[in-house]
This record gives structure tokens, C-alpha cells and sequence, in this order.
């Protein structure tokens, strides 16, 4: 993939500009402000990379980066790890060469994945739990790292040292920060982008580049046919994939990237045993022991209509031989038609479709695999009616669920059942002798956590129930050995995070207890702030008691680490709406602070916002926050919105997704908030937009909804003398940027906008988009009046479009962009487009980021401010650094 430059059509005079670049990464740094002031015109017609005020560079580029959230804690509890980055990747390092080989992108040179290449960090550091103390990790010259995981024992820290040529496996004292490399072949992280500690902490598990590989593949010059796709039977609801096979070279290039060595290697000796021949590896997981192997294999044939991951493939075990002693699951390749989804084989959780084993893991105490299995269907016609009579009308057979342990040799006779429970199980985890198994159930909208003694698998120890749709009533989770922490659908802790499938539960130290850890929301979020607890909750007849609560008067405190449970001692971060989170050791009621993380844009922090409720005329209400320059007190300011629409059934299911908020958060900025323009004395407005409707039906109101949201929005501001209503902007990325387009062509609200990597014609994803189920052919006018390209002549206000031209996303194909240039340009509209190179569904690099925050506040300063309010003078644009 390369960049590629397009003519710019001819200006037209002044203010009205309709340019189309498509930016070089060879061109020069940036453009020079001429005598130091800021000249809007030239910075959107530049073809070279341009920056924007330093105030908004300042605030782009602020290093939160070295801030740290202490949550990946060493086995031993005596070190947190943290990965160095250095802000944005810049574009000399993203725009290496690399191989497209359907949705997989290969560093071809270093025989990795790409984003090891261009998502990898400059630095590691471990940080002390004691007192907050900082070791630097060793690590070579020049040289990025990723993948830094601790050893189940927690002393020893592995990670990926990356160069231009290769990548190697590094291992580290986190006591002295010495470091060294373990493996003396590379390693191949084109598939398997990690690598596995043995349960003892003596081996690593990896991939490695074959002995004696063959060079790459080189292209034929002279194509051998024409690219070729044929339809199967039957109805193929595909999405529109971005990358995609498209040739027998492709295949044969796939083929030699993911063909690799399974190995493991002695941490202590170096020395490396290759286990089997060279296979297409898509995945790899060691027994706790080393004795085994899962592997994961990829399957011919290939495709040329889906991507790499919904190619076939099998999982097996094999020994250190390389033997393949049983096959654990063959999932052969869903072109579509199936109805499920395998881009994730194995993904934890199992959902209520999933048929096959479950949650598969291999049990932590060596005895073997462990996972969920429905019991075999009824055999025969006469059972199956039988069986789904007794399930009752329109229901399927009722088959009871199991837990499975498969122990070596992994045979037939090798495979026995743990328990069985009459529903389907959502979850199972052990306790640490195994003795016990702790499952979760659910019937209809109920949940039911509860312990089993292997001993009597006929009593439920209930550990908690309730009803999923009781937001309030939720106990929490159950805390993994370690102390590790459910916090966005992972564990924080040493290993691999815990999805319900084997994982080992945090016990008290009597054994009689287990621990659940959650958030308390109030049903008034605005009076009332979340709290964090951890509850101890016993085995035999649940009797709860609360460890911990966090506060929340003014501030959020939540756990990020438990490391002594018995003790009571734990990391608590504390953050408040001005002072940005900071984690400490809590231990007999006294805190060390360990961090010193930093709030880089203070200004912003403290800036004034509004958030408050408006009604639109159906008696609809949400919600609209807005940010105001730092240091307003009155005045009608130029507004940017900035906003993403969203689909809901009613009022209730909206007012539903307000549940979580936290009024004592410290505010989160990254390189694309909009609330950046308020440097530059705008009102920044981020107003939700529900879109309603049935079930199914909910676009059939798209319209209409989208103008009446911005129409009471846009009063209320007025009303509370916010907004001068006569210079307002609208922008969004994605559904964002195609929502954008429609009210400018649907409403006349709007002087100016900003879409990014949008869809703006519906007929180009005719088969399903966003949450629209229904296809364009059974819901054609809906499909048609939400394609503001055939609405384009009505367009009102001027646009600006950006894109990268490496878009991923399903829906947002970069031809989108030009095509509706190309009909702006033709009706005579206002309109600037940017294209750039090698960039996915949203900015990355730091020229890219740089140069869209210079295009949109020059797009702004034009068509939204009065030449007194323009911006001047003392800063210029400066070239990039």
C-alpha cells in the first residue's frame, strides 16, 4: 500500500475553496507561517504537512503517556510494570513497507505483525509497591519494545525487543533491571503475536522463523488470470471487508508468513527445542507443566470473500515431539453462510449460540484440559421430538450442560464429567486445590452465581442472584487468585486474564470465602457518585461483608490491585473532577502514594462546562454537555458540535446508558478531543443524538430525529446566551461524519463542517449497516433518504472531509470521500478534502493528527469567526518537531 497523490482542481477565489489533497509522506516537515502569522488560506491549500497553533499542539501532544495506572502486578505482589511510549507514531515508522493480505498487515522485513511495528513502546519500567520506586528496564539501543509479561512467579520479567530486522524475546530482573536476550532464532509474530510462560516459569512458548526459510515470494510480473469470485449457494449476508485475498500470489504469500517453528525455550540455559516441523500457526498455549501443547492451526483452502480470520482451523495437542495426540476442536472456514462468527475461535465467555466445547483452558494444577460441553443431542427422530415435547412448544431440547476435564493421553477414555447442571453454563472457574467449582447460570433475564463441592455436586451454594435487568442490584465479579480485578472484561494480575474458563478463584485465607468486586451506582448519578467495594461473600450460606468502599464525596476511589487480601492491603486510585488520578498503597488505614502522574492541560481541566437535559417537541429528553473556552464568564461564542448518533427503542433504553455516570471522573483527553477548540474560543457542544423507533425500524425516523436533536439544541444554547446561533459548525468521524453530511444537506443550521472516514452513499453497504438489520432492497426508502450523496446539491454550509486511505472499517471504504467531492465540486459547493496515506479508521500518526487539527481550526477560523476574532499573529503554524 502506498500513498497516492491526486491533482488539486482549480481554487476558486477567496473563500471558496473545493480542494482535494492527498497528502505525501515524502513531503516536507510543514508549512512556515509567513512572517509568523497564521494565514488560514494557505494552510488548507498547502500540499505539505502543516501545524496548528501551539496551543493545540501542545494539547495534542501532551505526554499522558507517562502517566501509569498500576494494575499489572507481579505474581509476587512487589512490582507493577509499565510499558514507555513516546506519543504518536510518526509516519517514517508507519509508512514502512508491509503485505495486505486480507485484514492481516505484515512488517514483511521483521517478519512481524505491523502494529508490533507501529503500536510497539520505546521503554519499561517497573514500578515498586512498596514505596513507588521506579526500575528501569534494560533494553537495547534504538531498539521498541511490546508484550511485557510477568513469569508466574514474579521474578522474572519477559517482553519483545523489536528492531528494524527482527524481533527476539527479552528477559529481565525487575529487582536490578538487567536484561538480556533469550532467543538466538527470531522470533515469527505474524500470527501469533505473543508467546507463553510455562505454569513453573522455567520455559517460553513461541513461534519462531523456520531453519533454512525460504526467501519471500516474489510477485509474478505477468499476471497468470484475472482475479476470480464465485457465489455458493444460498444467501450470503456478507459485510463489505476492506482487505481481502485477491490472487494465488496472496495465497502463497499467507502461506510463508504464517508458517512458523513451534518452540520452547529454557529462560535459565537459552537452549531451544523446536517442537514438530514448520506449520501455519495461528495460536499457541503451553500446559502448565510444558509436557503439551495446544496449538492452533491455520487450514487450507483460502478465500478471496472473507477475511484471514474466517479462514478454516483446527486446534490440537500435541507433545513436545510434535505429535498431534488429539484434536480439540476443527472449525472449518465460514464464508457466511454458517451464521456465526469465527474472526475470534476460542474468544471466553461462550456465548448462548456457541455450540462445541467451551471456555477450553488447561487446568492449572497439570491434570489436563478442562471446558464446557452440552451432553451429545438425542439420536433418532422419535428422541429429538420426544425430547423437544418436553421442552414445550417453539423451544429447543432442553440438554444439560457440562464441565469437562480431558486428562493425558487425551483419549477417549481419558475424558470424564465434572458435573452436569440442567441450564446452560455461562462460566466456570476452580478453587486452588480444584475441590470446588464456582459456575454461572442464567435463566431469561436471572443470573445465578453458586459453588459446588466436587464432593456433592447436588448442593448449590448460591454466592448471589440477580436479575440481569436490575442495574442497580449487580454484586459484582468474583476476584481471581491473585487479587486480580475485573475491570472492563479483563482481569488485571499476572497470566492470562481471567473469561470464566478455568481460571483460579481469590479465596479468603480460611478458605471459606470468595470475593466479588464491583461499582455501586445510584439511580440519581448526578447527586449521588459512584463507589467501588469489595465484598467478601462466604461459600456456605453467602453471608456477605464489605472490605472495602471506595469514596466518592468529590472524588473516585476504586482498587486497582489487591495485594495482601487477608491484611487488607491494597493500591487505590483517587481522581476528582480537577485532579487527575493518582494511585497509593493502602495498608492498615495508611496510603503511600505511589504514582506522581501529571494533569498536562489544567486549563481544560478547569474550563467551565454545562451539562444539562433538553426535550425535543415528542417529549423525547437527553442529554448535552458543553465545554467552554478557560476563563469565559458571558458572551455568545461560535460553537463546533461534535456528535454520534445512536439508535433506542424508547426513552427508557436511552435514559439507561446515563446510568454510569461519574460526576467526580478527572476529564480524558486524547490527540482527537474536541474540546481542544476551546483554546481557540469556541463553545464546544457534544450533544447525544437519539435516533427512535421499533425494534428493527428505528432509522424510519432518522431524519427526522436528527433535525429536531440539533433544533432543541441549538435553541437551548441561544436561550442560555451561549451560542451566537448564526455561526455554528457541526462535525464527526464515521457514523459521526455520515451523520454530519445528512444534516447539512437535510438542515440549514450549519456554516461549516468536519466529516471523517464516513459512508455517505447507503447503496455501497446494501446488505446491513451501523444497527440497520434490514437489507436496501426491504427497506429501499429508508436506505436511499439516508444517503446524503443524493442529496449533495442541497448541501448547505461549506465541508471539509478527511480519509485514510488504509480504511479497515467494514463500512467506510475511502472511495466514499472522493465520490462525494466529486459531486460537490461539480454543484458548485464548498468543499476541502484530505486523504492520507497508510491511515486507518482514524488518525494515527503525528503528522496526520498535527495536519487535521491545523486543516479544522483553519476551516473554522474562516468560515465560523469574524476577522477580529481570527486567529493571530504571535503563534503562527511552526513547523512540526
Amino acid at each position: 500500500m502506498s500513498g497516492v497523490t491526486r491533482p488539486i482542481s482549480t481554487l476558486r477565489p477567496a473563500r471558496v475553496l473545493a480542494t482535494a489533497l492527498a497528502l505525501s509522506p515524502a513531503a516536507p516537515m510543514a508549512l512556515q507561517a509567513q512572517n509568523g502569522a497564521w494565514n488560514a488560506e494557505q494552510v488548507l491549500s498547502t500540499k505539505e504537512w502543516v501545524a496548528p497553533p501551539e496551543r493545540i499542539v501542545e494539547a495534542v501532544l501532551a505526554p499522558r503517556y507517562l502517566n501509569v495506572t498500576l494494575t499489572d502486578v507481579s505474581a509476587d505482589r512487589r512490582w507493577f510494570v509499565h510499558e514507555l511510549g513516546d506519543g504518536p507514531v510518526t509516519m517514517d515508522r508507519f509508512s514502512k513497507p508491509f503485505d495486505e493480505l486480507g485484514g492481516r498487515f505484515i512488517d514483511f522485513r521483521a517478519s512481524r505483525d505491523r502494529n508490533l511495528t507501529t503500536r510497539s513502546n520505546v521503554g519499561i519500567e517497573v514500578i515498586s509497591a512498596q514505596d513507588g520506586h521506579k526500575v528501569q528496564i534494560q533494553i537495547p539501543r534504538g531498539a521498541r519494545v511490546s508484550n511485557a509479561t510477568w513469569s508466574p512467579t514474579g521474578s522474572r520479567l519477559a517482553f519483545f525487543v523489536h528492531t528494524d530486522d527482527d524481533t527476539h524475546i527479552w528477559v529481565a530482573d525487575p529487582s536490578s533491571g538487567r536484561a538480556r536476550q533469550l532467543t538466538r532464532t527470531p522470533v515469527l509474530a505474524t500470527m501469533v503475536t505473543d508467546f507463553h510462560w510455562t505454569g513453573d516459569g522455567s520455559k517460553i512458548a513461541t513461534v519462531l522463523v523456520p531453519r533454512n526459510r525460504s526467501a519471500r515470494p516474489v510477485e509474478p510480473r505477468v499476471p497468470t488470470g484475472p482475479q476470480v469470485k464465485m457465489t455458493e449457494d444460498g444467501e450470503n449476508m456478507l459485510r463489505t471487508y476492506a482487505s481481502l485475498m485477491k490472487t494465488p500470489y496472496d495465497e502463497t504469500l499467507l502461506e510463508w508468513h504464517a508458517t512458523g517453528q513451534v518452540a520452547l525455550i529454557d529462560v535459565d540455559s537459552r537452549g531451544t527445542e523446536n517442537i514438530g516441523s514448520p506449520a501455519m500457526v495461528a495460536d499457541l498455549d503451553p500446559s502448565p507443566g510444558g509436557e503439551y501443547l495446544r496449538v492452533t492451526r491455520m487450514l487450507k483452502p483460502f478465500s478471496y470473500v472473507v477475511p484471514v480470520g474466517n479462514f478454516g482451523r483446527v486446534e490440537e495437542i500435541w507433545d513436545l515431539s510434535g505429535s498431534v495426540m488429539a484434536t480439540v476442536e476443527e472449525t472449518p472456514m465460514n464464508t457466511g453462510l454458517r451464521g456465526d462468527n469465527v474472526d475470534a475461535p476460542g474468544a471466553p465467555g461462550g456465548g448462548q449460540n456457541q455450540q462445541g466445547k467451551r471456555q477450553v483452558a488447561w487446568r492449572h494444577d497439570g491434570q489436563g484440559l478442562t471446558f464446557l460441553e452440552q451432553e451429545p443431542a438425542p439420536e433418532g427422530d422419535s428422541a429429538a421430538a420426544a425430547s423437544q415435547e418436553e421442552a414445550g412448544p417453539g423451544q429447543r431440547p432442553r440438554r444439560k450442560d457440562r464441565v469437562m476435564l480431558w486428562k493425558p493421553p487425551f483419549d477417549e477414555g481419558s475424558l470424564s464429567v465434572l458435573y452436569e447442571n440442567d441450564t446452560r453454563l455461562n462460566a466456570h472457574r476452580y478453587s486452588p486445590d480444584h475441590q470446588t467449582l464456582f459456575l454461572s447460570e442464567r435463566q431469561g433475564q436471572n443470573t445465578h452465581e453458586f459453588a459446588v463441592r466436587l464432593a456433592d455436586p447436588g448442593t448449590k451454594h448460591t454466592l448471589a442472584r440477580w436479575a440481569a435487568d436490575d442495574f442497580y442490584a449487580n454484586p459484582g465479579s468474583l476476584v481471581m487468585e491473585g487479587g486480580r480485578l475485573p475491570a472492563g472484561g479483563r482481569f488485571f494480575g499476572f497470566g492470562r486474564g481471567g473469561g470464566g474458563g478455568g481460571e483460579v478463584v481469590q479465596l479468603s485465607p480460611d478458605g471459606g470465602s470468595v470475593y466479588f468486586y464491583g461499582t455501586q451506582y445510584d439511580k440519581d448519578p448526578v447527586t449521588t457518585a459512584p463507589k467501588s467495594f469489595l465484598d467478601r461473600v462466604g461459600i456456605d450460606g453467602g453471608a456477605k461483608e464489605r472490605v472495602f468502599e471506595g469514596a466518592n464525596d468529590g472524588q473516585f476511589e476504586q482498587l486497582s490491585a489487591i495485594l495482601d487480601v487477608g491484611a487488607g492491603t491494597f493500591v487505590v486510585t483517587r481522581e476528582t473532577p480537577t485532579e487527575v488520578e493518582q494511585s497509593y498503597r493502602l495498608e492498615n488505614g495508611a496510603r503511600t502514594q505511589l504514582t506522581r502522574n501529571t494533569d498536562y492541560t489544567p486549563d481544560l481541566t478547569s474550563a467551565p462546562r454545562e451539562r444539562f437535559v433538553v426535550e425535543r417537541p415528542d417529549g423525547f429528553r437527553f442529554l448535552v454537555n458543553v465545554t467552554l473556552p478557560p476563563g469565559y464568564r458571558d458572551g455568545r461564542l461560535p460553537a463546533m458540535f461534535w456528535f454520534y448518533p445512536r439508535e433506542y427503542e424508547d426513552q427508557d433504553s436511552y435514559d439507561e446508558t446515563a446510568r454510569t455516570y461519574n460526576k467526580n471522573a478527572f476529564p480524558s483527553f486524547g490527540t482527537r478531543s474536541m474540546q481542544y477548540l476551546a483554546r481557540l474560543g469556541y463553545a464546544v457542544v457534544e450533544p447525544d443524538a437519539p435516533i427512535v423507533g421499533k425494534a428493527g425500524q428505528m432509522n424510519n425516523n432518522y431524519e427526522h430525529d436528527l433535525r429536531n436533536n440539533l433544533a432543541v439544541v441549538i435553541d437551548s444554547l441561544d436561550a442560555r446566551g451561549i451560542i451566537d446561533r448564526g455561526r455554528l459548525g457541526l462535525g464527526g468521524h464515521s457514523y459521526g461524519a455520515f451523520s454530519t453530511v445528512n444534516a447539512m444537506v437535510h438542515t440549514p443550521f450549519f456554516k461549516a463542517g468536519i466529516a471523517g472516514d464516513g459512508n455517505y452513499n447507503r447503496t455501497f453497504t446494501p446488505l446491513s449497516f451501523q444497527n440497520e438489520r434490514r437489507i436496501l432492497w426491504d427497506a429501499k426508502d429508508t436506505y436511499l433518504s439516508m444517503s446524503p450523496f443524493l442529496f449533495a446539491n442541497e448541501l448547505t454550509g461549506a465541508l471539509l472531509m478527511y480519509h485514510g486511505l488504509g480504511d479497515q472499517n467494514v463500512g467506510t471504504d475511502p472511495a466514499h470521500s472522493p465520490r462525494l467531492f466529486h459531486a460537490l465540486n461539480g454543484l458548485g459547493k464548498e468543499a476541502a478534502m484530505y486523504l492520507y496515506p497508510f491511515e486507518d479508521h482514524g488518525p494515527a500518526t503525528k503528522e496526520t493528527l498535527l495536519d487535521l487539527w491545523a486543516r479544522w481550526a483553519a476551516w473554522l477560523d474562516i468560515h465560523l469567526k469574524t476577522d477580529a476574532q481570527a486567529i493571530v499573529s504571535d503563534e503562527g503554524s511552526g513547523p512540526l518537531k
